[in-house]
């Protein structure tokens, strides 16, 4: 990446603070860019969703590999918990959708309870594992809540097989005027399509591990016995390790780091496959070394910008998170390690700037807490809106989660010191209900920014692209009007 006519500023700048210029491009189509991610994670496209309890579960895990990203699942989370959630996202298949499925003799409560689990907002009735019926929401309205499933189903089920192509798939569900199709494998449910899940097939490619089963990653943070959690998840099935803790360069994250790389290393030996570890936060050229001195693969970058974070109001540190990026990129890049971003993006725009600065993925987190697959349950405001709430990993609540095993004593100190939001209501946007969706509108801007700057690759684009500095108000003339003024 290079600046506009040499300007190097003499201050650090955050994603709005910076634009990109168009260079001559022999790129002429968005699908032309390949956006495998140079990190030797295995991920097709450049996100990570961040592993915020309210945010990371296996809906979100499944759902965002299948389109070629990843999800890692929260440190706080039980071990025997976050060992089934990985077996899930393993279990579940990389083309066809999860189904809700619901039997015959379902209460419609129960039904609606479960339709927004998943974006594709139906559920379908299964007797003998067979499908005889679907429901959606529309069937449900005015009705008894007591009724059962039988009553309000549609009985007349259209079903494709998993031995079809989606184009197959795709002129069914066209021809019938139908939004999901259920998938039989055998004369039983594999799971369901979707006109846009077809689509999306068409366009993306799964993240899969060397079985070819979804991909899916698990933190731990850097208390306790972190060599047997590391052990465990390793075994359970993670693809990815990442060792979290908000202040990345202290002694702590270098003892026990170690012994994390370690139980990796072990694995490797056994199984043949080693996987990646990373570690942080950092937001400087030191600590990025230091990290990779000791072993990440992967440095997770990021202090302070996060939509739920409080840490620069409270304490004044941190950093903004382009410049953070920018610097730790071209140390770890020295020593032989890559970048995560993690925080700070809420357009399309500001992905495509950090892998401009020199990041192999972007972690996203608050971003995709308002959606259908986010591990929190929908609620609905007194004007009829829908929205889940989300919380800070260093807030009072996620302290309280983290210390539940301390005594009584301990757990209260330690929430005299919390740093976040503890709850927040992020709203789901009508338009863009479901996290496929925001991938879509994401994946859709960083692919014409690549064609913009000529890169068809992650590597081309940070070599490529040009960035210069604006005020607040280029910043403002940038962004679209709903409305006239």
């Amino acid at each position: 990446m290079k600046f506009l006519n040499g300007q190097l500023p003499s201050y650090d700048l955050t994603y709005s603070d910076v634009f990109m210029v168009p260079n001559r491009s022999a790129v002429s189509s968005r699908l032309d860019v390949d956006l495998r991610t140079p990190d030797n994670v295995g991920t097709t496209i450049p996100l990570i969703v961040a592993n915020m309890t309210a945010v990371s579960g296996k809906r979100m895990a499944e759902t965002i590999a299948r389109r070629g990203g990843m999800a890692i699942l929260p440190q706080d989370i039980p071990h025997d918990v976050v060992a089934r959630a990985i077996a899930q996202v393993k279990a579940a298949h990389p083309v066809f959708e999860t189904p809700v499925i619901v039997d015959s003799t379902t209460v419609v409560a129960e039904v609606l309870a479960l339709l927004g689990k998943r974006a594709h907002g139906a559920a379908v009735v299964v007797d003998d594992e067979k499908p005889v019926g679907i429901i959606t929401e529309r069937d449900c309205i005015e009705v008894d809540r007591f009724s059962q499933a039988k009553d309000v189903m549609t009985s007349d089920v259209v079903t494709t097989t998993a031995d079809h192509d989606l184009m197959s798939a795709f002129d069914t569900l066209a021809s019938h005027h139908l939004d999901v199709v259920p998938v039989l494998d055998g004369g039983r449910m594999a799971g369901v399509l979707t006109r846009k899940g077809v689509l999306r097939s068409a366009i993306y490619q799964p993240a899969l591990d060397p079985d070819g089963k979804l991909m899916v990653g698990a933190a731990v943070g850097i208390n306790g016995d972190v060599r047997d959690k590391a052990e465990s998840l390793l075994k359970s099935g993670a693809d990815v390790l990442v060792v979290d803790t908000a202040h990345g360069h202290q002694e702590k994250m270098f003892a026990v780091l170690p012994l994390v790389v370690a139980a990796r290393d072990a694995y490797a030996d056994t199984s043949g496959r080693r996987i990646p570890i990373v570690a942080g936060n950092v937001v400087s050229s030191d600590g990025a070394r230091d990290l990779a001195g000791a072993g990440a693969d992967i440095i997770k970058v990021g202090v302070g910008p996060g939509a739920m974070c409080t840490t620069r109001m409270m304490t004044g540190v941190g950093r903004p998170q382009f410049s953070a990026v920018l610097e730790c990129s071209d140390a770890a890049r020295d020593s032989g390690a890559t970048v995560w971003a993690d925080g700070g993006v809420k357009y399309p725009r500001d992905v495509a700037l950090a892998l401009a600065a020199g990041a192999a993925n972007v972690m996203i987190g608050s971003w995709f807490a308002g959606t259908h697959e986010s591990a929190g349950d929908i609620v609905r405001d007194a004007d009829g809106r829908l929205y889940k709430e989300s919380f800070g990993m260093a807030s009072a609540r996620a302290v309280k989660n983290r210390t539940k095993d301390q005594s009584a004593f301990d757990r209260a100190r330690s929430a005299l010191f919390e740093e976040g939001i503890s709850s927040s209501r992020m709203y789901l946007d009508q338009q863009r209900p479901g996290v496929e969706d925001l991938v879509d509108s994401i994946i859709a801007g960083v692919r014409s920014s690549f064609t913009y700057a000529g890169a068809g690759t992650i590597p081309d684009f940070h070599d490529r692209a040009t960035v210069g500095i604006q005020s607040a108000a280029g910043y403002d003339e940038g962004r679209p009007r709903s409305e006239s003024w």
